[in-house]
């Protein structure tokens, strides 16, 4: 499984190689930009739809969570808030040591090193496990999943937050990093899987100018960073000097554990006792999606 930020324009060969050496692929924003990161995340999703959603689709009252790639963790404190105790799990060092700072004097919070294919977790321990901009590609994504189905619970849930590439404008930039993607067969991958699909738009807002065009150059190449800004200021015209806003999609991707294991029937009650199996299919259910 591959812990991935949002892709900058190599990274379709970065997953090719490290898929076949079995390791993690660099965040090329985080990894290499924490400050500026930092930034991102606090202008991402300033109406709190995604948040909404999420709570609408999954519980984390008295929930033992846990974010997988969890970065600085930012969203650590969050999922705190209700959850009975919340894990952090990040392969890169550095933001490992900073996701610890951050919830320093929160007993019910920890960090561990480790990555999404070999979490350092006993089976069945978990209830919600959480990953935001990670899951970007679909295909390669395996192992991460059936650890996450190792260490969930009956009926948890596995929830995959990423920025949606069929959104404009911010989906349009991303194709033009990535033209090889191909938002169909990611989406058939994970409804194969069987995850239902829910699209939801929220804002970003950078307080200034020149914040805004510090993020946008972490998150694309250099000649799509430079399209993106001028479109983004663009759109904001007028409102140069002051809080600037970006729409941007999301996809949040849910499945669930099952809820006891499935008792195979002999082969002569088979026929009575097993029902055709269902395909889950992508479910975009909200308005505007």
């Amino acid at each position: 499984m591959l812990i991935l930020e949002h892709p900058g324009a190599d990274t379709l060969a970065l997953v090719r190689i490290f898929r076949r050496r079995g390791e993690v692929v660099p965040s090329p924003n985080i990894w290499y930009h924490p400050e500026t990161y930092a930034r991102e995340n606090e202008a991402q999703d300033s109406d709190g739809a995604v948040w909404a959603l999420l709570a609408r689709l999954v519980s984390w009252a008295g929930a033992d969570v846990v974010d997988v790639g969890c970065g600085d963790g930012f969203h650590l404190p969050r999922l705190a808030v209700a959850a009975k105790s919340v894990t952090g799990v990040e392969p890169h060092p550095a933001l490992v040591r900073a996701a610890r700072r951050r919830v320093d004097g929160h007993d019910h919070v920890t960090v561990r090193r480790g990555t999404a294919q070999r979490l350092p977790l006993p089976e069945a321990s978990v209830d919600v496990l959480h990953a935001r901009t990670a899951y970007f590609f679909g295909p390669g994504c395996e192992p991460g999943l059936r650890e996450a189905d190792r260490v969930l619970r009956p009926g948890g849930a596995l929830v995959v937050v990423d920025l949606d590439a069929r959104d404009e404008p911010y989906g349009e930039w991303m194709r033009a990093d990535l033209p090889r993607y191909r938002a169909d067969a990611v989406d058939e991958f994970f409804a194969e899987a069987g995850f239902t699909c829910h699209r939801v738009r929220t804002r970003w807002r950078f307080p200034d100018r020149a914040a805004m065009e510090a993020i946008l150059r972490i998150e694309f190449s250099p000649r799509t960073a430079e399209r993106a800004i001028v479109e983004t200021l663009r759109r904001n015209r007028g409102t140069e000097g002051g809080p600037l806003d970006l729409p941007v999609g999301y996809r949040v991707l849910l499945r669930h554990a099952p809820a006891a294991p499935v008792v195979v029937s002999p082969p002569s009650a088979r026929s009575t006792a097993l029902s055709p199996p269902s395909r889950v299919s992508v479910a975009d259910d909200l308005p505007g999606s």
